[in-house]
């Protein structure tokens, strides 16, 4: 299956990001434009109501609501959304303005007083006032009908007849102050949304008009609609932009990581040197570049090191398979007695027992070196094992006409069987290089953080050169005494191998200690170092 592409993963991330933000962003944007635009109607219908009240207040009775009617009409003028009409005393429309869309259709409300007004005995009543007596030829002759509007032409226009008509609305009353709060909501012609107010106003005559005040908001509707149009058409390019725009910006900036791949891909077993250039590399990426740079260290190095093993391995185990190969050869060369023949075949004996002694210390090195290596750590007088492993040495160092003198006292925890073979190992080691008639030291001293156990011998001082490499596998100072032969040790012991100092160097790495070694003039020391857990 194709793996996915991290920069098209991260666009498409991106663009997910920037769509949420834009949605987010452009629903506030909207909501506030919406709220803005109705505080500001709200605002525009309020003040409307307000002068439109007090321009009624200035009138002496309600027949002057027609005669001034162009004066308060004039309030909502040069707005065709906004709408009036004014009613009388009796709760009959006196004028109107612009209220065509303003109610419902027909079959509504208005449509009904329009019906029962044309119904009417004498729809042409002024709306003044007056009372309706039994002589209505008389009302009719002294009323003067030329400012009233036909209720047909007002019901045809849209507005309502009366009051009562009109929808559910909170009526202010003349002595209280008129408030957003007091505006109301409804539907008018063909579903428009409208919003409007209506408040009492108090005449000199005492009497009281209505003023209802409306707005109708389809255009603002549409002004809404539109700019969500426009915030939804914006938001997809804008996505859409952002993630082209992302992928090619992540795509460059991946280039650095391309470039590792690609200098990754130089590195083979004949060009383990080869090392990833940092010069360009983004600061972000430096530490991965420096790791796989110190990884790339640590593969050369061990390549190096497992080579030069194997080529130092190939060369000792050569030596004795040599030695024994030339021995049979001579043997065979003529016929020999029996005791030569017995000579022949303890020395290839010994040689056998030098080549199992290494196989068996290469063996330990490449267990040791697992990481499922078991310890069994446990806590040990260590003056006491000290002194253990001087006596069993006792015969070999006898031979080897040295001393070995024990010191020291402290507790341990360690594995007990690795901590012998260290120590083993340098024993025999300092009993090699002692000179005759000298003596070695084994010292275990605790501090605070670390136990310390120190083997030190008496002989030629190391070369300030030669003291970190001794550790190394098959390292030797003098190559020479590569042939030199094993003084009888047993097999914890490692004999001319070449690889004692390295099993030593191994056990304290296991223990996360250090074997260190110095030398001078006087004496060569090697030091364990086991810290405290």
């Amino acid at each position: 299956m194709r793996s996915r592409s991290l920069a098209a993963t991260l666009a498409l991330a991106f663009g997910v990001t920037t769509l949420a933000v834009f949605v987010l962003v452009g629903s506030f944007l909207y909501l506030a434009l919406e709220k803005q635009i109705k505080a500001q109607d709200d605002l525009d219908i309020v003040l409307a109501a307000r002068h439109a009240r007090r321009l009624a207040e200035e009138l002496d009775t309600s027949n002057g609501i027609r005669e001034h009617g162009d004066r308060l009409t004039s309030i909502v003028l040069g707005n065709e959304a906004m709408s009036m009409e004014v009613f009388g005393p009796d709760g009959r429309m006196a004028i109107e303005h612009n209220a065509g869309e303003t109610f419902a259709t027909q079959g509504s409300a208005a449509s009904s007083a329009a019906s029962a007004v044309s119904n009417a005995p004498n729809p042409s009543i002024a709306l003044n006032g007056a009372s309706e007596t039994g002589e209505a030829g008389e009302a009719s002759d002294t009323t003067d009908t030329s400012d009233l509007h036909d209720p047909r032409e007002t019901a045809e226009a849209g507005g309502v007849e009366t009051i009562a008509a009109l929808p559910p609305l909170t009526r202010i009353p003349a002595a209280a102050r008129i408030t957003d709060v007091d505006i109301g909501n409804w539907t008018g012609r063909n579903g428009a949304p409208i919003r409007g107010i209506l408040a009492d106003a108090r005449l000199h005559d005492g009497d009281t008009a209505t003023v209802l005040i409306a707005r109708n908001m389809s255009d603002r509707w549409r002004l809404l609609d539109r700019y969500r149009d426009k915030l939804d058409l914006a938001g997809a390019a804008g996505v859409i932009l952002a993630m082209l725009l992302s992928y090619l910006l992540i795509r460059a900036a991946l280039r650095p990581l391309r470039d590792i791949a690609a200098s990754a891909g130089l590195v083979t077993v004949n060009r383990l040197n080869t090392r990833i250039k940092v010069a360009r590399v983004p600061s972000e990426l430096e530490a991965l570049v420096n790791a796989l740079n110190a990884m790339l260290e640590r593969v050369d190095h061990g390549f190096q090191r497992l080579s030069r093993f194997t080529a130092d391995l190939a060369h000792d185990m050569r030596t004795p398979i040599s030695n024994m190969r030339g021995a049979a050869e001579v043997a065979l060369a003529r016929p020999r007695s029996a005791d030569e023949y017995e000579a022949l075949l303890a020395s290839n004996l010994e040689e056998c027992d030098r080549l199992s002694r290494m196989i068996e210390n290469v063996l330990f090195l490449a267990r040791a070196e697992h990481p499922q290596f078991v310890k069994h750590m446990r806590a040990f007088e260590a003056g006491q094992e000290l002194t253990r492993i001087a006596e069993y040495f006792e015969g070999i160092a006898d031979d080897a006409n040295v001393r070995v003198q024990v010191t020291g006292a402290a507790t341990l925890t360690a594995d007990l069987e690795l901590f012998r073979r260290a120590v083993s190992n340098l024993l025999a080691n300092a009993i090699r290089y002692t000179p005759r008639g000298g003596e070695i030291a084994l010292d275990v001293r605790a501090s605070t953080d670390a136990v310390r156990v120190t083997v030190s011998n008496q002989g030629q001082p190391i070369a300030a050169e030669h003291l970190e490499r001794i550790f190394d596998r098959f390292y030797r100072v003098d190559p020479s005494r590569s042939a030199l032969p094993s003084s009888g040790m047993s097999q914890g012991s490692t004999g001319s191998t070449g690889l004692g100092l390295a099993i030593v160097r191994t056990i304290m790495e296991l223990h996360g200690g250090t074997v260190h070694a110095e030398s001078d003039a006087q004496s060569t020391r090697f030091v364990l170092t086991f810290r405290r857990v």
